[in-house]
């Protein structure tokens, strides 16, 4: 397996921790959640976001740390709006009429979660073929938005099937009507938490990144919370042959490098950055010996510089009895320091990040997912140096 070097600059990775003072931390939770971080059963207190108040997320005056132009949204957000009947309702309904929302609060970057909406909404349910593309595009087109990636198809097979390359081709061409820089896919590239696996997922995403490379398209992997803890890489072996134990890196830290970053792109999804900062910050290194290592998300897009141009921009609240640290709310409302991140991550003119929230949807608020998205972009368009 060979390794590739990032032709960015370093930083030290988890330099510096997102923790907050006790003190501070119990103003934002529940007497029981306090008792829970003052004696975690992990043993060990977890690193949690800054909480940040209006005038900490930089509302106000001054220079926009998230340029207009950047400023966009995963339409995974607004699934039930997308797929809404619009015979059976007077909000809007699918891509078109969503489009037209989203562009009147100001976004002027979508990212793709699939390319189905509702059977009755314009050019019906299936758009991803060419003709649905230029459909979709004249639709941004008239609203002043830009295509900016998808969640979309990456192959199971590996060696790649003729069919499977066929159909990643065909997912590339109409990401190039559409006008896509990027293309990618929300999930991570092996579940596994063994280096073998990840070094045969590394083959195969170089080899589709090359693929993508001739289309004109920056291929990007999309993460979750569990892709940023420990790569079992050593240490005695299991039953299975297995290892057991850590050297302390993660599992995309090694992904990053056993690509290639000319061809392998990555969007970190900053909500399960700081999940992960939560549940991974302990490892049992190959000697036995338990340490600590307290994962620091924005560090890592500074040292793999290039390597990050796009991101998830999802909020939360301090909630330690989920097992994940956090509770998703919508972007600008919860406690992660947005304004501290992306002042560190920098190159705002490079950088893409998507508002989205997974839970906006609403069964008894029909309306909620659009009134989120328009609540993200207020505050991500608030947010000042």
């Amino acid at each position: 397996m060979t390794a590739f070097n990032d032709e960015s600059g370093t930083d030290s990775a988890l330099r510096r921790s997102l923790g907050v003072s006790r003190r501070r931390f119990l103003s934002t939770c529940t007497a029981a959640a306090a008792t829970a971080i003052a004696a975690p059963a992990f043993g060990a207190s977890p690193a949690f976001a800054q909480p940040a108040s209006h005038k900490e997320h930089g509302h106000g005056h001054g220079q926009a740390l998230v340029p207009a132009e950047k400023r966009g949204i995963i339409l995974y957000t607004v699934r039930d709006a997308t797929g809404r009947d619009p015979l059976s309702s007077d909000l809007p309904s699918g891509f078109r009429e969503v489009f037209k929302e989203l562009a009147r609060y100001g976004y002027k970057q979508v990212e793709f979660a699939g390319y189905g909406q509702h059977a009755n909404a314009p050019g019906g349910s299936n758009l991803e073929t060419v003709e649905g593309a230029k459909l979709l595009r004249s639709w941004l087109d008239d609203y002043g938005l830009r295509a900016q990636g998808n969640h979309g198809f990456i192959p199971s097979s590996w060696p790649l099937s003729q069919s499977d390359l066929d159909q990643f081709k065909r997912t590339l061409e109409i990401a190039n009507i559409l006008g896509m820089d990027h293309m990618g896919t929300g999930g991570d590239p092996t579940g596994s938490a063994y280096r073998a696996d990840w070094d045969v997922a590394a083959d195969k995403w170089n080899a589709l990144g090359q693929i993508a490379r001739r289309a004109g398209i920056k291929l990007y992997t999309h993460n979750h919370d569990a892709a940023y803890g420990f790569l079992l890489d050593g240490g005695p072996l299991d039953a299975q042959g297995r290892p057991t134990r850590s050297s302390g890196i993660r599992k995309l830290e090694y992904f990053l490098k056993v690509t290639d970053p000319k061809t392998v792109w990555l969007e970190m999804d900053i909500f399960w950055a700081h999940v992960a900062q939560y549940k991974f910050h302990t490892y049992t290194a190959h000697d036995g010996s338990q340490r600590e290592n307290v994962f620091d998300p924005a560090a890592l897009v500074r040292s793999h510089n290039k390597r990050y141009p796009l991101f998830h921009a999802k909020d939360g609240v301090v909630n330690t009895t989920s097992g994940q640290g956090y509770d998703m709310v919508p972007f600008g409302t919860g406690v992660i320091d947005y304004r501290t991140f992306f002042r560190r991550v920098g190159e705002a003119n490079y950088r893409n990040p998507m508002v989205e929230q997974d839970n906006a949807p609403s069964s008894t608020d029909l309306a909620q997912s659009l009134k989120h998205a328009r609540i993200g972009y207020d505050n991500l368009a608030a947010l000042r140096k």
